[in-house]
């Protein structure tokens, strides 16, 4: 028999309490999975609410490559990903054969990985970044290190333009943060003058371009909270704005629509359909039968979790 919505939070949290387990979130799930989480937050902050919780298991709401991140920072600990086919289009793009390959090509070269990637590709890595703080780290990387970046094109391309470096860029990127529409935030801004345009840095350099602020989610999100404009058109995944109407009820959030939808129609909004994978059933499920499991190779676990260690040094 389907529970309905309000039992199924309910039964949610008092296996949680049975079991001695936490929900993390990612901004990019529905709004009734945020709602029932311990902690929702971006990739570094669940990055590091996973090295710090000391609870016995964790269900990982978000794609596959986060719950793996969860696992390799808390090994001892059972890690459930509500559906094992969240996957994600940019780890999708940097395959550790490939990268592996690229490296032995460019002898001398440190290799800076965005989180978003497998574990086996964090192998291969000498530091993983987030959006939120690859700025940070890359500055505290020696000025004539020789740099290779990957997988996200948009985000290295930005960070090598703040930074004045010239790291060789992987030529990868995020589906979703593909497809924002330039002449759609141009007609928004037209429709909303006195709006704060924000976008992700996963953005293509002409989205970017048209931004007031640049950054990721938290900082979006942190921004919204403390600026004193009650309008901005947001470009990122539209899930983040059930947590920014949520923290600033007064204030109005537009999101920017992608230049055309995968179903070949226009659409409000820009999704990513993995994230949207995740729902209060998958999660109940997974809980009650502690099924959906994460489990990485040791021999790729040893050499996937020293990067991560170094980037929440660094940040």
């Amino acid at each position: 028999m389907m529970l309905k919505t309000e039992e199924l939070k309910k039964e949610i949290r008092r296996l949680c309490e049975e079991k001695g387990a936490i929900i993390l979130a990612h901004y990019y799930t529905v709004g009734d999975v945020q709602d029932i989480a311990d902690f929702v937050g971006d990739s570094l902050a669940l990055a590091r609410k996973a090295a710090e919780t000391d609870a016995r298991m964790m269900v990982m709401c978000g794609v596959h490559f986060m719950a793996e991140t969860c696992k390799l920072l808390s090994p001892d600990k059972v890690v459930l990903c509500p559906d094992l086919n969240a996957g994600c289009s940019l780890a999708d793009s940097c395959k550790a054969e490939d990268l592996k390959k690229f490296k032995d090509e460019h002898p001398g070269y440190q290799v800076i990985s965005y989180v978003n990637t497998t574990a086996a590709v964090k192998a291969l890595t000498d530091v993983v970044v987030t959006s939120g703080n690859a700025k940070k780290v890359v500055d505290q990387l020696p000025k004539d290190a020789k740099l290779i970046f990957g997988p996200d094109y948009n985000l290295g391309n930005y960070i090598n333009e703040v930074t004045g470096r010239q790291m060789l860029l992987w030529n990868g990127g995020c589906h979703v943060h593909e497809r924002f529409s330039v002449a759609k935030i141009t007609e928004l801004k037209a429709q909303y003058p006195d709006a704060v345009v924000m976008a992700h840095l996963e953005c293509k350099g002409p989205v970017l371009a048209l931004a007031d602020v640049k950054g990721s989610t938290a900082d979006m999100l942190r921004y919204a909270r403390e600026n004193r404009a009650t309008q901005f058109i947001v470009a990122t995944e539209a899930g983040i704005l059930h947590e920014m109407q949520r923290t600033c009820p007064d204030k109005q959030f537009i999101p920017v629509p992608p230049e055309i939808s995968e179903s070949g129609l226009e659409c409000s909004c820009n999704e990513c359909q993995y994230m949207k994978l995740n729902t209060l059933e998958k999660v109940y499920q997974c809980l009650r039968d502690e099924c959906q499991q994460i489990e990485i190779d040791p021999a790729i676990a040893a050499d996937a979790v020293r990067p991560i260690e170094r980037m929440l040094e660094l940040s």
